[in-house]
């Protein structure tokens, strides 16, 4: 059965994330700026440590073939490279330079009171559409 119950539990880990970005500055447009002008260290450790936990998450996910709450195993696809990832990574990049917000952190951005921030929120789901409409066309 799936009540509003039963997603509580995805409401409570989100508002947990929400108050661990605020209180490591990572919403902070600030922090963002001195990333992108190479000014602070902060943001690059950050990512650097979410990369790192990932690693570390993966293989111990691998090594022990960890399931999912449901029981479900977890299952891991290879990626094949293209030349679009490239051109979607320098936009992504650029946008995230030029609002100080990716899509991680826009929804604790908005919830501390950044509420122009729903500008960012609205471009990037009319993005998304974008890509999803015109994505047969792009370059593989």
């Amino acid at each position: 059965m799936n009540t509003w119950f039963s997603q509580l539990k995805y409401l409570l880990i989100g508002t947990l994330f929400g108050i661990i970005f605020v209180k490591a500055e990572v919403i902070s447009w600030f922090r963002i700026q001195e990333m992108f002008r190479l000014q602070s260290f902060h943001m690059y450790g950050v990512i650097g440590s979410a990369v790192m936990v990932g690693m570390l998450s993966v293989w111990l996910i691998k090594k022990f073939n960890v399931k999912t709450l449901d029981g479900e195993t977890v299952t891991f696809h290879p990626k094949k490279f293209n030349k679009g990832q490239i051109y979607g990574g320098l936009i992504f990049g650029l946008g995230w330079a030029i609002t100080g917000a990716c899509p991680g952190p826009l929804f604790a951005q908005i919830g501390v009171g950044a509420t122009v921030v729903a500008v960012t929120l609205l471009s990037a789901i009319a993005g998304t559409w974008v890509y999803g409409r015109f994505r047969d066309q792009l370059p593989h």
